[in-house]
């Protein structure tokens, strides 16, 4: 029976990363010859990327992620080259939870409008997901946002959150005076704050839009990690 050897060098992308194997009990110049093949094949894909080998073998082989790594660098863009750490080693002591938790994180791509200033009346700024004011939202003023409106400083104005229908998503000032407030198709006017010149959010309870203490409430708390939202 005819025996299919495997390749010395096969190539992944594992999220961001390009994650490469290695069988290092070939010689070295046929594994930088592989290399040059398959990282010539990807042309500009190599700009900047990272990459993670995975050496396929037990034991300590530093030397060779050392002249791998030298040789991934010298001769591409390489933004960065680690070895990919093995379960149950030395430095891979975090629980698989937190390790699940970490890639996800990693991948993630944030979508928070951040702007410094006040909304002024007859103004209408405007988010595809997560809105952050960093001044005020004056009366006549309106912020509007696919996700979350987080406004350090006085809403004064209207916040419109969670659109077209995130009913999930919050309203929160430091400050909270809002004319009208909506999220998702939950509409509020005349909004009576709790606790005057504390840091107050609205948030969707049933079919209602209710207002509380963003300290007292913390509606976060309870979250074992922290979340992308």
């Amino acid at each position: 029976m005819n025996t299919v050897k495997s390749p010395p060098v096969r190539i992944k992308g594992v999220g961001d990363s390009l994650c490469v194997s290695i069988n290092p009990k070939e010689p070295i110049d046929i594994l930088k010859s592989e290399l040059r093949k398959i990282f010539g094949r990807m042309g500009h894909l190599t700009i900047q990327a990272k990459v993670v080998l995975d050496i396929e073998s037990e034991g300590n082989h530093e030397d060779l992620v050392i002249a791998l790594r030298q040789f991934l660098k010298d001769t591409y863009s390489i933004a960065s080259v680690e070895k990919k750490k093995k379960p149950g080693s030395d430095n891979q002591i975090k629980s698989v939870v937190e390790n699940d938790w970490e890639s996800k994180w990693s991948n993630k791509r944030s979508d928070v409008l951040m702007v410094a200033g006040r909304i002024r009346s007859g103004q209408r700024m405007k988010a595809r997901k997560h809105l952050v004011v960093l001044g005020d939202v004056n009366p006549g003023g309106e912020a509007m946002a696919g996700g979350d409106i987080i406004v350090l400083g006085s809403l004064k104005g209207k916040a419109v959150a969670g659109q077209p229908d995130n009913r999930d998503s919050i309203i929160l000032a430091l400050d909270f005076k809002p004319t009208q407030v909506i999220i998702g198709t939950i509409v509020a006017v005349g909004i009576d704050t709790e606790s005057p010149g504390t840091a107050e959010f609205a948030r969707v309870d049933g079919n209602n839009i209710v207002v509380e203490d963003y300290l007292q409430s913390n509606p976060f708390r309870k979250i074992h990690l922290p979340q992308a939202r």
